[in-house]
């Protein structure tokens, strides 16, 4: 059994933050997500309790209640060392579509000139990777995506945008996303992806869970706008593979 050590402090009258160790790191998330699934399982109510696992910390929120920190500290502590081995389900590899045409890859050429590479290598190198889910928000849908390939890694634009178009595809140091919704933004802009990432419709708005993997693989922009219709009616199909543990 492998346990870190947790540091658990007040966030608030209302919430919990508990935090592993300060580094972008695939055990330790999956390390969260199973003492997630753990309390899940056998103490919190999820009627109750919001547990919103990103990177290496864990926020505990129970929203009708005033908590009693120092209980809830100790039960946590005591639940940690409890929950065993990390046990991970219903973890699975999306394949989404990106259509990496310069009409949508806004940055791509700008980008290629820092990397000093082409935009075709850009683009095979961006697509050959996959990326691992460490968490969403910023956007209701949005996914910070780690495992950038190394010769992809770019600082942030020095100038945001007021506005980039949903779908969009972008690169910022070692992470790679997608803007669910027209929103400002300072990635660099390589891409746009055909599958909508957050419909308030659905019963799961969002469809992508923190632990999940994502590859992207190119389409052209005919592609493209074929998607676009097919998910308006839809009929759109997404690739996912379950991953095993």
């Amino acid at each position: 059994m492998s346990n870190y050590n947790i540091s658990i402090r007040q966030f608030g009258v209302h919430a919990i933050l508990v935090e592993w160790p300060d580094r972008v790191e695939e055990a330790i998330l999956v390390d969260i997500i199973g003492f997630v699934h753990y309390l899940r399982e056998n103490h919190l109510d999820s009627t109750k309790w919001e547990l919103i696992p990103v990177y290496n910390s864990l926020t505990l929120i129970c929203k009708d209640t005033v908590l009693d920190f120092d209980v809830v500290k100790q039960q946590l502590s005591k639940w940690y060392l409890e929950k065993g081995e990390a046990v991970v389900t219903d973890r699975y590899l999306w394949r989404l579509p990106v259509c990496y045409d310069k009409e949508f890859g806004i940055d791509l050429e700008d980008v290629s000139q820092q990397l000093g590479t082409t935009m075709k290598n850009i683009v095979a190198s961006h697509s050959n990777a996959v990326y691992t889910v460490y968490g969403i928000g910023f956007l209701p849908g949005f996914m910070y995506l780690g495992g950038v390939p190394e010769g992809l890694e770019i600082p942030r634009r020095p100038v945001p945008r007021t506005k980039v178009p949903r779908g969009s595809v972008g690169l910022a140091g070692k992470q790679t996303g997608i803007y669910p919704q027209d929103s400002p933004g300072g990635w660099h802009i390589i891409g746009r992806c055909s599958v909508p990432m957050f419909d308030i419709k659905k019963e799961n708005p969002s469809f992508v869970k923190v632990g999940d993997r994502i590859q992207f693989y190119p389409i052209s922009m005919a592609e493209y706008h074929l998607h676009i219709i097919e998910s308006e009616v839809g009929i759109y199909k997404m690739e996912k593979i379950r991953l095993d543990g």
